[in-house]
């Protein structure tokens, strides 16, 4: 089997603005580094969908879906008036492709069409909560993609691990007090969006499934790496996912323009691989990583290479 990639030129038609940093270029650039890379040939494509308003009310609310529909009614840009997320004419139908997409990339991995997947989706969704859109993020592709699993494919156990520089705030609310999602996350700290501090560990049902390592500006693969192989592995012995799900943000990579960290494309060859381990060992190797965050182009387009030449390669 192959790994799976989510790559279509539809996702650059969602402009949020002149010189934002979430740009359509970012697809761009990741499209052309693996072309010239030779990847995309190695890889299965896999097609993007639309996801339906019940697969996004799987974890949004009625009311935030009514708003979303209503403000970004395909006339104009704009900002949704929940958060700091900007839209264009298109926006809308590039974030449900979006989500859609992951869900497609899920269907594969689960029925073992695929050996994993990435898919390199825009907007990005991990702060998106249920009735607030923020930070760029309109859906919360990957919580969608985990209830979805859930749902679908009857999965029971979801790990997310968020190696973006901010924290996953969204994706946090989404299964704070559900103990059927674990959800992990190593984030600058302090920085947007504020949240995440090493006390939110989850309450009710969902006590001790939320795992955060908030660190300072600077941080570089010594500190990341030790939190992925200490306290959130013994987690895992203890969890044993059926699913493992990657917020896969880049913008924790050396020279990001929004984080201050400093992992190199190597750091995010040596993630994935461990987060393969992780998913060979419990999950029956079922992985999907989904792109969050990364708006250095060329530093993006090089650590997506990398990640996705290690999912790829002979395990």
């Amino acid at each position: 089997m192959k790994t799976g990639l989510l790559l279509d030129s539809f996702y650059a038609r969602h402009d949020p603005g002149h010189i934002h940093p979430e740009s359509p270029g970012r697809i761009e650039a990741i499209a052309a580094r693996l072309e010239a890379e030779g990847i995309i040939k190695n890889c299965e494509p896999v097609q993007r969908r639309d996801a339906t308003d019940d697969e996004i009310l799987l974890v949004h609310t009625a009311p935030y879906l009514k708003t979303v529909l209503r403000e970004i009614d395909g006339t104009a840009a704009g900002m949704l008036s929940t958060g700091d997320t900007s839209f264009g004419p298109e926006s809308l139908a590039v974030a449900r492709a979006a989500a859609g997409g992951v869900l497609a990339a899920v269907d594969a991995v689960v029925e073992g069409r695929l050996a994993n997947a990435f898919c390199a989706v825009r907007p990005p969704g991990h702060h998106a909560t249920p009735d607030r859109g923020m930070g760029f993020c309109i859906f919360n592709s990957i919580a969608i993609a985990t209830r979805y699993a859930q749902r679908i494919h009857g999965i029971e156990r979801v790990a997310i691990i968020d190696w973006d520089v901010h924290h996953g705030n969204g994706t946090q609310d989404i299964f704070y007090e559900d103990g059927s999602v674990h959800f992990f996350s190593t984030h600058q700290h302090p920085w947007y969006p504020g949240t995440g501090a090493q006390s939110e560990t989850g309450s009710g049902g969902g006590r001790n499934t939320t795992l955060n390592v908030p660190l300072p500006a600077g941080t570089g693969m010594k500190e990341i790496e030790a939190a992925f192989r200490g306290n959130f592995a013994g987690r895992m012995k203890l969890f044993q996912p059926d699913l493992v799900l990657i917020s896969a943000g880049f913008d924790s990579r050396l020279g990001d323009p929004l984080g201050d960290f400093r992992l190199s494309d190597e750091d995010f060859a040596r993630l994935t691989r461990f987060l393969r381990e992780l998913a060979g060992e419990f999950a029956g190797s079922r992985l999907v990583s989904v792109l969050e965050g990364g708006y250095n182009l060329e530093g993006l387009a090089s650590a997506v290479t990398t990640h996705v030449k290690a999912l790829a390669e002979e395990f």
